[in-house]
C-alpha cells in the first residue's frame, strides 16, 4: 500500500494556513509547509512527534531537523543503529535512517507549538493511512502525550486504557508495541524532565525488541 502525505500547501486547517502564510512573509527562505515524513515505509519502527518546530522542521522541511529536539532524537537513533551519516541539522546533510521512519501527529507548524484538538483530528487520517502503508511495522515510538493520544485515536483505542508515561510499553490489540517517551524538546531537557540517557534507554529498548522479533 502506498501513502501520499499532505501537500506542502495543505488547505485543511485555516489557522495553520494563516500562520504558514505569515511565516512565509517573515521567513521566505523557510520551507513553510506541511512537512513530509522522513524514512521509508518498509521500516519496522515509526517515531511520531507532535508537530514541526517553527525554526526546525518548518524551516528545513525534514522532521526534527534544525532544532534542539532533533539533536536528542537523531543522536539516540544513530547510537542504536537506526541511522547513519553525520547529522548537521539540514535536510541535505546526507544523514539517513535505517529501519525507522519519522512523522508528526500534526504536519504543519502551529502557533506557539500548540495545535488545537480540531487540528489534531484533521491530521489523523494522514497518520491512519501512513501506518496502514507500513507493512513491516512493529513499534511506534510516541514523543509526548499529544503524539500518544494521536496514535491511540488512529486505532480507535481509549486513552484511559493506555496511560502515557515515560518509558511506558503498551501492547496494542493489533499486535503493535507502543513505546512512550517525553518529547525531546529543549524545555524538557533543560528542566531535567528528560535526559539524553533517558531517551537513549527508550530507543535502546526499541532496538532490542526489533532484534528479538
Amino acid at each position: 500500500m502506498s501513502f501520499i502525505p499532505p501537500p506542502p500547501n495543505c488547505p485543511l486547517c485555516p489557522r495553520l494556513v494563516a500562520f504558514r502564510e505569515a511565516n512565509a512573509l517573515q521567513f521566505p527562505h523557510f520551507f513553510n509547509g506541511a512537512v513530509p515524513p522522513f524514512g521509508n515505509l518498509d521500516a519496522q519502527m515509526l517515531v511520531v512527534g507532535l508537530a514541526p518546530g517553527l525554526k526546525g522542521a518548518n524551516a528545513t522541511g525534514r522532521p526534527f531537523t534544525g532544532d534542539f529536539a532533533g539533536q536528542v532524537l537523531y543522536s539516540a537513533l544513530a547510537k542504536h543503529g537506526f541511522a547513519e551519516g553525520t547529522y548537521k541539522a539540514q535536510a541535505d546533510d546526507g544523514f539517513s535512517l535505517l529501519n525507522v521512519r519519522i512523522t508528526n501527529a500534526v504536519r504543519c507548524v502551529p502557533p506557539e507549538n500548540k495545535p488545537t484538538p480540531a487540528e489534531e483530528k484533521t491530521c489523523t487520517p494522514f497518520l491512519i493511512k501512513e501506518i496502514a502503508a507500513m507493512g513491516n511495522l512493529k513499534i511506534i515510538l510516541s514523543l509526548g502525550l499529544t503524539s500518544h493520544q494521536a496514535v491511540l485515536r488512529t486505532f480507535k483505542l481509549k486513552v484511559k486504557d493506555y496511560k502515557f508515561a515515560h518509558a511506558a510499553v503498551h501492547r496494542l490489540p493489533n499486535g503493535l508495541m507502543l513505546l512512550d517517551s517525553y518529547h525531546t524538546s529543549r524545555y524538557n531537557v533543560s528542566t531535567g524532565r528528560l535526559t539524553q540517557a533517558m531517551f537513549d534507554d527508550v530507543v535502546g529498548q526499541a532496538r532490542v525488541s526489533i532484534d528479538l522479533a
